[in-house]
């Protein structure tokens, strides 16, 4: 796999770190606060509320909560997920948030895209080469346990997350979640989260 402008992506962390609204470093300190409290919530409605961007608001999780993959695993991440069954693959953007519960197919990188072939529900074609950063966050949501893989792109949006399932009785799939430590073992040891500015 050959990523372009890798330069330019990790100039993109930096420029994400800085937020999209206006509260900066005043939205950084009080939204680090409540997650020091209370990480439950959806976090493009918290950062939006404090003037940050989603990565942003996703780097102020503890480190038990969230830990940092670099985007150059982009694709060993994605073909890891080919072997976990079905997952809730989302998409959240200012208008809609789109839900697919499906296996992740297997994919292959052309002309910065990473493009999903298979039988699955699931296809398409994600922008790899906008990847700055991509986080296993482990938290509550709406009072329960969650774990997700967060994609992140060079203006600190999300680009997807691709979430654990859940069985019947709303606990986490056991078999996806041991994949999920696994995958996070291997590819976030040594990788360091965004700098902050």
């Amino acid at each position: 796999m050959a990523f372009i402008h890798l330069e330019n992506r990790r100039q993109g962390i930096d420029m994400a770190a800085e937020g999209q609204g206006t509260a900066g470093a005043g939205g950084r300190a009080a939204l680090a606060a409540r997650f020091a409290t209370n990480l439950d919530g959806v976090i493009e409605n918290l950062a939006q509320e404090y003037g940050l961007s989603p990565l942003e608001a996703t780097r102020l999780l503890p480190p038990h909560a969230c830990r940092w993959a670099a985007p150059e695993r982009f694709g060993e991440i994605m073909e890891d997920l080919t072997g976990w069954g079905a997952v809730l693959f989302l998409v959240h953007t200012p208008s809609a948030i789109v839900e697919v519960k499906a296996p992740v197919p297997p994919g292959t990188f052309a002309r910065g895209y990473y493009n999903l072939h298979g039988d699955s529900p699931l296809g398409g074609h994600l922008k790899a080469e906008r990847c700055v950063a991509i986080g296993f966050v482990r938290r509550p949501f709406m009072g329960r346990e969650s774990a997700s893989i967060q994609f992140f792109d060079c203006d600190g949006a999300s680009m997807f997350k691709v979430f654990v399932s859940r069985g019947a009785d709303r606990t986490l799939d056991a078999g996806q979640l041991e994949r999920f430590e696994a995958l996070a073992s291997r590819v976030t040891e040594a990788a360091p989260a965004p700098a902050a500015q």
